[in-house]
């Protein structure tokens, strides 16, 4: 079936099954083309929870298609890639979790929406890297416990001095891999460009940029923007909506290796066939819906 037949008998199948395709940012150019919806943790967070079709095609990860399925129990929930997970997600288990808290029971425990339904469960309130910090900010314990990205955390860290930060020790692959030796040598070759980093690289990298924001905010703050050229230091995959909404701008990636293999393993074929074959249903335990719906209803309602 050639691509054009394909992108058809999705649309065909969505119909037909009151589906909705969301995809996050980071997939592959033609998954963001055919979903209905594309953004990032938090936007995917509030649509799904405001969605009234009976399917939601989840097109990410592991954790993110959870999060759709704890906001819509009542809903097929279907992420297409199985096997397409977050290695920072896995760094942090709930038995952990639970352990650490005991160590800090007087700190609010805040975890980043990359983690599994089960560890939520273990939250007081759940947060994006587009929220965080008001997250953080709303809280009045002066101690706060975040879980799971350190570099995340130690970006709020420097903007709440008010409060104790205790980080966990994980952190995302993709962004982590990311040297000072990169930035520098390409902010030589393209010094008129500003550089937009994600807070899930680490602290030295982010004391470089020119704006540090989620994806949508780097989004947001390109298309504002003045200036005509752009260093982007977050995954590749947000480089097609910025290239799009944008066509009179130019953009860099900020390193070749900023590519997220579990977010590229979602093709059309596997939309397809997960509409077709109603594969694979995501399912998470009622008692853990119940307490993780608690750490996102809070995050969404803080906004």
């Amino acid at each position: 079936m050639d691509k054009n037949h394909l992108i058809e008998k999705i649309k065909e199948l969505k119909k037909t099954k009151n589906a909705v395709i969301v995809a996050h940012n980071y997939q592959v150019d033609d998954v963001q083309e055919i979903a209905d919806v594309v953004g990032d943790s938090f936007a995917l967070s509030q649509y799904c929870a405001k969605s009234r079709e009976d399917i939601i095609v989840f097109c990410g990860v592991h954790f993110m298609a959870e999060s759709a399925k704890i906001l819509s129990p009542e809903k097929t929930v279907l992420l297409p890639e199985i096997d397409a997970g977050c290695p920072m997600a896995d760094m942090v288990t709930p038995e952990a979790l639970r352990e650490k808290k005991k160590l800090h029971p007087e700190a609010a425990v805040v975890c980043y929406i990359n983690s599994s339904a089960a560890v939520k469960a273990e939250c007081d309130v759940c947060c994006t890297s587009s929220n965080a910090l008001k997250v953080v900010k709303s809280l009045k314990e002066k101690e706060i416990l975040f879980v799971p990205d350190k570099n995340l955390g130690s970006y709020i860290a420097q903007m709440v001095p008010d409060k104790k930060i205790i980080l966990w020790e994980g952190f995302c692959v993709t962004h982590h891999k990311i040297k000072p030796e990169d930035v520098t040598k390409i902010k030589e070759t393209h010094p008129d460009a500003l550089l937009l980093i994600h807070p899930e690289c680490q602290p030295d990298i982010v004391r470089m940029a020119d704006f540090v924001g989620s994806t949508k905010q780097i989004i947001d703050y390109a298309t504002q923007s003045d200036n005509k050229k752009f260093i982007i230091g977050t995954e590749m995959g947000v480089l097609n909506i910025l290239k799009k909404n944008n066509p009179e701008k130019v953009f860099y990636l900020m390193s070749q290796g900023l590519v997220c293999p579990n977010m590229k393993k979602t093709s059309l074929k596997s939309v397809y066939e997960a509409l077709t074959e109603m594969k694979y249903r995501i399912e998470v335990d009622k008692d853990v819906i119940i307490k993780a719906r608690k750490s996102l209803d809070r995050m969404l309602e803080i906004g």
